[in-house]
């Protein structure tokens, strides 16, 4: 095993195929059930609103409160779970995030749900983060992230199928039923983890202190800087593709869901070809997805107006998620002995990019310069990324100059 890696039994790289799919299956499982709660509510905020009798921005708020659980969550669950065994961690985990959907399904007021969209969005990045760092260690170095790409494939699937069957679900019978099949998920994810996840121990020199150390790392806090920012343009377009489609593209209300479905078929296929791109080249695939979502978001900028250059901008939209994987085994790799807390981190920056491009989209909007303009916003946001990522670089290649002195 290698020495980066958490301590599971035996030689995590003699794992038979089955065993290591089936590891990997409950670990992907989990993110399907985190992705299709955190997503498809949002196509039914207003039956939430007309359940409790509040206008559909209130009923908003239960993502708010989702998104606030997942940004607070991820850091101070992996610091609080340093001496747990790995294993141990993403049961407890996925335990609190099961219940939760069970609870959501069963309040009476708007403002229990809020409670309880916070609480259950709190496990969210910690589990995605711990996830990660188990399926890279279980495989050899030049394949760690690819098998970081199959577990988000969990959440890039909850994208293509498990929101908008949920959504139907939800719209044809009632919201409830989505947060109670969530929670099945959730019970499905734990039952496999139980019987396919090896037992571990917990590293010998973990402590609070080492994790906290991570963000003492120059290049961890650029990591997640260019998270947070680089890659928050997606949101700045997509939060608002609906209106773009319908009020500017002139496209009839049958075909956002047609719209749905390509970006989710483009975050699939970013996924799987970005993680192998970044097994053979790290920082040269984070570089150049920066690049192309700016040529992307540009291009959605100039022609969001034709509808077939809309369809083709979205399916690429959705593309730009194939720096996903590389982000995150950066993020491992620069945090030495505070990779849960960093890699845990990686999502509560994902947010903050979901949150801060939704703002700048709406802001333009807002302003007067119309839905295109959202795109340029998408790019000026790679832009500075792109920044971010060039003074990382320098850094890297300074210290290793230095080393070699």
């Amino acid at each position: 095993m290698r020495a980066d890696a958490p301590a599971l039994p035996g030689d995590a790289l003699t794992l038979s195929g089955m065993k290591l799919f089936l590891i990997i299956l409950a670990l992907a499982c989990g993110g399907l059930g985190i992705g299709t709660g955190e997503f498809a509510i949002m196509g039914l905020l207003p039956n939430v609103a007309a359940s409790f009798g509040v206008s559909i921005p209130h009923a908003g708020w239960v993502i708010t409160a989702y998104a606030a659980g997942v940004v607070i969550g991820a850091p101070l669950i992996a610091v609080a779970g340093a001496k747990l065994s790995r294993r141990r961690l993403l049961l407890l985990l996925m335990i609190a995030f099961t219940l939760g959907n069970f609870v959501s399904a069963a309040v009476h007021t708007i403002d229990q749900l809020l409670i309880v969209r916070f609480l259950t969005g709190l496990p969210h990045g910690a589990y995605f983060g711990v996830a990660a760092l188990v399926a890279a260690s279980l495989v050899p170095l030049e394949k760690r992230t690819q098998a970081v790409g199959y577990v988000m494939l969990g959440l890039t699937v909850a994208t293509l199928l498990g929101t908008p069957i949920m959504a139907i679900l939800g719209e044809a019978l009632n919201w409830r039923v989505m947060f109670f099949a969530v929670g099945l998920i959730g019970a499905l994810t734990l039952t496999l983890l139980w019987l396919h996840l090896p037992q571990d121990k917990p590293t010998v020199k973990a402590s609070v202190m080492l994790e906290l150390s991570a963000f003492m790392r120059p290049q961890v806090l650029l990591t997640l800087l260019l998270a947070a920012t680089g890659f928050g343009g997606m949101f700045s377009i997509f939060s608002y593709i609906a209106a773009t489609a319908t009020d500017y593209a002139g496209l009839s209300v049958a075909m956002v869901p047609v719209i749905m479905v390509l970006f989710g078929l483009g975050m699939n296929a970013g996924n799987l070809i970005g993680s192998r791109l970044a097994d053979k080249s790290l920082m040269g695939t984070i570089g150049g997805m920066l690049v192309f979502n700016i040529l992307v978001m540009t291009g959605f900028g100039l022609t969001a107006h034709l509808p077939w250059a809309l369809y083709l901008t979205i399916f690429l939209l959705g593309c730009t998620f194939a720096a996903g994987p590389a982000v995150q085994t950066r993020l491992m790799d620069v945090a030495r002995d505070g990779q849960t807390l960093a890699a845990a981190s990686m999502h509560s920056a994902f947010n903050i990019a979901n949150g801060l491009g939704a703002w700048l989209g709406g802001w333009v909007i807002a302003a007067g310069f119309g839905y295109p303009a959202t795109g340029y916003v998408g790019a000026a946001m790679s832009v500075f990324g792109l920044g971010v990522f060039g003074v990382s670089l320098w850094l890297e290649r300074r210290a290793a100059h230095a080393a070699s002195q």
